[in-house]
């Protein structure tokens, strides 16, 4: 039986299964429901644990056996099976099937799988998971979803923030929901139940370190050398990856094309702001920027940087931090848009 994520709350108050089975592509997702599904399966008595990781060399006859012999002291018991290939090969594939065929009693049986295509779907040892037990797609948050789930997570430790907040740090964590995790616990231990502000909220995103690659960004469109050169001397000194700071860079030459062309063809500032996903007190700066610095210019940014990415990679000679100073005072020369 297939449920869907947000269906398994309601599905464990009902019934324990003798099976779950869950995969996707979300790590944080999968771990939180599984440790629902384990905590709900210890209030029932289900106390002892046996844990199978699958990798290459595992023996499947294990699993097998496990599921025969009886618990050693009369417990009910978590079989907890962990397949992070998803594909558990021929062997594996029929004694998941003779598995699924005699389930052991007194027994929740914990299976988890990263994303299965729909050749996976159609094999015989997954249908075999699907009709023993129960099954749950865990699906990615899409990016238009990814602000209200922020603002529910902030609502289950009794806090709050507007939607250009909750937009802008979506933005920040964008296809990694562990990160997105991380800052939504920062900020409860940083701030107290309520309505979080933007700055409050910009400062525990950003701030991760003495110098970061935003400031570096910041000093770069609004022209300040000394700030730009003190900025990348300090994240060097910290080890900052190098491919991490022209990342960023890159992103801000790249939304400064798009303000800027819409510029030129008469579009409104506000309108492309949003579209650059530009929010806060940034957006004054970087307007400020994209009215300076003429497009010959940004487009020849992107090149610079193209060409740093290869210095990174090794395949082109020259010093990459070299470059990324060069990259920026490139742009801090520009105080006219030509």
């Amino acid at each position: 039986m297939r449920i869907k994520l947000e269906q398994l709350h309601q599905q464990l108050q009902k019934q324990t299964a003798p099976l779950y089975t869950l995969f996707g592509s979300e790590p944080l997702l999968i771990l939180e429901a599984t440790d629902q599904i384990r905590a709900h399966a210890r209030q029932q008595g289900y106390t002892e644990r046996e844990l199978f990781t699958v990798d290459q060399h595992f023996d499947w006859a294990e699993l097998l056996n496990a599921g025969n012999n009886l618990s050693l002291f009369g417990d009910r018991r978590i079989m907890d099976l962990r397949i992070p290939s998803g594909k558990p090969g021929r062997e594996g594939g029929k004694a998941l099937e003779t598995y699924c065929t005699a389930l052991p009693p007194d027994t929740v049986t914990l299976i988890t799988l990263p994303r299965i295509d729909k050749q996976g779907q159609a094999s015989k040892w997954f249908k075999a998971l699907e009709t023993a037990g129960t099954l749950i797609a865990v699906y990615p948050i899409e990016r238009d979803q990814l602000p209200g789930w922020i603002g529910q997570r902030l609502a289950k430790q009794q806090q709050k923030a507007d939607a250009v907040t909750l937009q802008f740090l979506a933005d920040q964590v964008e296809g990694n929901l562990l990160a997105a995790h991380q800052e939504i616990q920062k900020l409860v231990l940083l701030y107290p139940t309520g309505n979080l502000t933007f700055e409050q909220v910009k400062d525990v995103v950003l701030n991760v370190a003495r110098y970061d690659v935003y400031q570096l960004s910041d000093a770069m469109i609004t022209g300040d050398i000394a700030r730009f050169m003190r900025v990348l001397t300090g994240l060097q000194g910290e080890g900052t990856a190098p491919l991490l700071i022209l990342a960023t860079l890159a992103e801000q030459i790249r939304q400064l094309i798009i303000i800027r062309k819409g510029l030129d063809s008469g579009q409104p500032p506000a309108q492309l702001l949003q579209a650059a996903r530009i929010w806060g007190d940034r957006q004054k700066p970087v307007m400020a920027a994209a009215q300076r610095i003429s497009i010959q210019a940004l487009l020849q940014g992107l090149t610079t940087a193209a060409e740093i990415d290869r210095m990174i990679k090794g395949v082109a000679q020259g010093d990459a931090w070299e470059g990324l100073l060069q990259l920026g005072l490139s742009f801090t020369r520009h105080k006219l848009s030509s």
